[in-house]
This record gives C-alpha cells, sequence and structure tokens, in this order.
C-alpha cells in the first residue's frame, strides 16, 4: 500500500501544480494602460538682433627698439675714462661722451705730422726757388725756347708739392684719430650692454658696448588671415605713397603683477611673408616709450612681451554670439516658434575667443528674431521640444508680460481660478 502511496503523491503534486498555473493564466489580472507625459528640458535661448560690431584683431609680440648700434673703437688704447651713463639701463643724449681712450699717442703723432708739414713746406720753397733760378741761368746764357723740364726742375717741385699734401694728409688723419679717442653716443638711448671698462686696453674693432635709441620702439605683430582684412594696413609704394591713415593699436603687458596699457599704431607692413605660418607681419610704434608715466608705471623694457589689440573698421548689419554655443563644424542650435530644436551651420566673418560675428545679409542664413539656444546639448535633434526660457523669461512670463492691464489684475484677483 505504501508503495502505491509512493507512486501516486508526485504524480499529484505535479497535477496540482499544473492546475494551479493554469488557473493563474486563465485569471491573470488586467494591466492598466498608463499614460507618460513625455518630459521636455529647459534650454535657455536669446533673440538674435542686428548690430553693429568694431573689429579688434588681437596679435601679440615682443618690444624692439628702432635702432640697435654696437659701439667699436675705430683706434686702439687704454680706456681712461667711462661715463656714469655708460652702464646697463642708462640714458645718454645725442654726442654725450660715453668712453675715453688715453690720447697721449695720438696727440704726439699729430705733433709729429705738423713738424712734417713744416718741412715738407721748406722743401717745397727750396725747390720753388731752385726752379725759378734754373729759368733765369737759361735766359742768362741767351738760349731761346722753353727748357726742358730737368732743367727747369719741375718734377722736383712736383714732388715737393706731392710730399707737402701727403703730411698735410697725415695731420688731418692724426688730429681724426686724437678726437676718435673719445667716443660720442650717435643719437640719445639707453645702454643695453656694457662690455669694457676702465683700465681696460681696447684694439681697434673690440666691442665696448650695446645701445639703443629711445625716441620710440616697436612692435612686429603677425596678423591672422581672416581678420586682417577688416583692418586698415599702411602699405607703402615705391614712390612713398601710401594707401591709408595708420590703424590705432592698444598694447597691454603685465609688470609687477599690474596691467599697463600703452598706445600705439601701425606705421608700416613688413614686405615677407612669415615663412613658417604664412602671415603677414605689421609692425606697431609706440612714441617716447621710456618717460614717466601718470600712473608710476614703469617703462617697457626691451624683448618685453605685450599683447596687441588692433582698431579694424566697424562692421554693420551683423549678429554677435558667444562662442561656446557652436559646436564642431561652426554648428550651432536655433528655438523655433513651436518650441523645437533646428540645426544649422553658419560661417563666422571674424571671432574672437568670446564671440563669433555672423552676417545678417545672408540669404539662407540667420535672421533678425531667430532664437538661438544657449543651453549646450550633447546629442540635439532637429525637431526636438523644449521648454525656452528666451532672453530669461519663459513662455508664461511672456504671456504674463503681454497682457493688458485689465487682464493683469484679473489673474491677480483671488477668486480667479488657477491655469491648467
Amino acid at each position: 500500500m505504501s508503495r502505491i502511496i509512493r507512486l501516486l503523491l508526485p504524480i499529484a503534486i505535479l497535477a496540482a501544480c499544473g492546475w494551479y498555473g493554469w488557473w493563474l493564466i486563465a485569471n491573470k489580472p488586467e494591466l492598466k494602460a498608463m499614460e507618460t507625459r513625455p518630459v521636455l528640458i529647459t534650454v535657455e535661448g536669446m533673440t538674435l538682433k542686428k548690430q553693429t560690431y568694431p573689429v579688434r584683431v588681437a596679435s601679440q609680440g615682443a618690444v624692439q627698439p628702432r635702432t640697435r648700434s654696437t659701439l667699436l673703437p675705430e683706434v686702439a688704447g687704454m680706456i681712461v675714462e667711462v661715463s656714469p651713463s655708460f652702464r646697463p639701463g642708462g640714458f645718454f643724449e645725442k654726442d654725450e661722451v660715453l668712453v675715453k681712450l688715453d690720447p697721449v699717442d695720438y696727440e704726439t703723432a699729430v705733433t709729429v705730422a705738423r713738424a712734417a708739414v713744416a718741412l715738407a713746406k721748406v722743401t717745397l720753397v727750396e725747390e720753388q726757388a731752385k726752379s725759378e733760378q734754373a729759368l733765369e741761368n737759361w735766359k742768362a746764357l741767351g738760349r731761346k725756347g722753353s727748357p726742358g723740364e730737368l732743367v727747369s726742375r719741375s718734377p722736383q717741385v712736383a714732388r715737393a708739392k706731392a710730399d707737402l699734401a701727403a703730411a698735410e694728409a697725415r695731420v688731418v688723419k692724426a688730429e681724426r684719430d686724437a678726437q676718435r679717442t673719445i667716443i660720442r653716443a650717435p643719437y640719445a638711448g639707453q645702454v643695453l650692454e656694457q662690455a669694457v671698462d676702465v683700465g681696460q686696453y681696447v684694439s681697434q674693432g673690440t666691442v665696448l658696448g650695446r645701445i639703443f635709441a629711445t625716441d620710440f620702439v616697436e612692435v612686429r605683430l603677425p596678423l591672422p588671415e581672416r581678420e586682417s582684412r577688416f583692418v586698415n594696413l599702411p602699405e607703402r609704394y615705391r614712390d612713398g605713397a601710401t594707401t591709408v591713415p595708420p590703424a590705432k593699436v592698444k598694447l597691454q603687458t603685465t609688470t609687477a603683477g599690474k596691467k599697463v596699457t600703452w598706445e600705439g599704431r601701425l606705421v608700416r607692413v613688413e614686405s615677407a611673408l612669415d615663412q613658417e605660418t604664412r602671415q603677414t607681419t605689421a609692425v606697431a610704434q609706440i612714441d617716447d616709450p621710456f618717460s614717466k608715466r601718470a600712473d608710476g608705471a614703469p617703462p617697457l623694457k626691451i624683448g618685453q612681451f605685450v599683447e596687441a589689440e588692433i582698431e579694424g573698421e566697424a562692421l554693420d548689419d551683423v549678429f554677435v554670439i558667444p562662442r561656446s554655443v557652436a559646436r564642431a563644424g561652426n554648428e550651432i542650435i536655433l528655438i523655433t516658434k513651436q518650441n523645437t530644436l533646428k540645426r544649422m551651420f553658419v560661417e563666422p566673418i571674424v571671432g574672437t575667443d568670446k564671440h563669433l560675428v555672423i552676417s545678417a545679409s545672408t540669404a539662407k542664413g540667420l535672421k533678425e528674431g531667430d532664437v538661438l539656444c544657449l543651453t549646450p546639448i550633447p546629442f540635439p535633434a532637429d525637431g526636438a521640444r523644449v521648454t525656452p526660457v528666451i532672453d530669461g523669461r519663459s513662455p508664461d512670463q511672456k504671456v504674463a508680460g503681454d497682457a493688458t492691464p485689465e487682464k493683469k489684475s484679473a489673474m491677480l484677483t483671488p477668486a480667479a481660478k488657477p491655469l491648467p
């Protein structure tokens, strides 16, 4: 009996499980359909308006002197005096004495040369007297015609004259060498480097130091191709004519933790393009950069790096948009009147690190009144619906703001029904 029960019990259990499963399937609960409202992201928008944009071309460069010179002595000698101004950073005026060499040997040479001139004059007078006496003897002998050159001693007189001229030339050279022992400044400037000092013997061609002119300095500014067409470049021609007045340049540098601004102007354009960047290089000039300023800022330094902002033309009928809204390939996102997204590619005229300038006169481009999406969206899709906040106002705020005073008072009445 127990054997039959052991056989029938598993079969009964399986049958009960099967019946219960069938009952669950036959009596399954009805699923209620739930309607989910789409979740719309909120984005910020900006209404595009035409405006005038003054082009400012950014560039950078290093301060360079207008004229840089290396002082070299034309004669040899020992340095006996150095001007207090002839020190690195010292200022000097034109024709100021910077270095003096020992002039004794050259003053002695002047005295010797003058003595040689006196001797040459005596020799010339003697030869001229001998020549006159030879002519007298020729006539006393009753000779007719002109005597020969040897008889009249013409060659001896000519040699005496040549010796006198050479002696006088040696005097001029000796005096000039004596003057060259005094090295004067060729212009008003500043000392960049001092290479010698008192007691040092220098020969002809020894470097004494390096100086530069201080009337103005120059800065070489490479110009980007796209923005340079909006800058008035002072092109020069062979006949000396120029195209336009020079553009103004604002140069800025940081000195002792403070930003200092200098005013300059473009004075010329270099004749060759940069071999590496293929860019045009303009030269800006800063007048009187070493004078004392009212704000107490120190003067410019040679080799100092400056950032330049070149004044360009004013562009009319353009849109100025933040650079941050431009995606790869200059793609931007617009918000349509139906609160949907629309992708568009634009071609900027000029651009800075903060803004892009786009023409408003393009037939298939942006139009005044279009709404630009300012919120970055990783994967925008054309036609995707959004909740816009345009110019800082939501659509509900726009409706309330545009309502009449009667409607506004009705909205604020306690008995007014809430909007759905």
